[in-house]
């Protein structure tokens, strides 16, 4: 699958999506200080899905209109 993994995803876990085979971008290396609408857009272009802790991703997506990307999943909880 490939992923882009939001700044708030900690490298253990993005290096645990990598050993299972997963493509895995992060934008913590990619896209540093990017803006939420921006990773969106690189999300979609690509065929990426987001994985993020951050909620406003939805809210961009669906409640605004922001093209949203393959899709979004939202890690609810703290980061570990």
């Amino acid at each position: 699958m490939r992923l882009l993994a939001d700044e708030n995803i900690p490298l253990a876990s993005i290096q645990a999506l990598r050993a299972a085979g997963h493509d895995v971008l992060a934008t913590s290396g990619a896209m540093t200080r990017a803006l939420d609408r921006e990773v969106l857009a690189r999300a979609g272009a690509e065929g990426r899905v987001l994985v993020t802790f951050d909620r406003d991703f939805g809210t961009l997506a669906f409640k605004r209109g922001v093209s949203a990307p393959a899709g979004i999943v939202c890690c609810f909880g703290s980061s570990p």
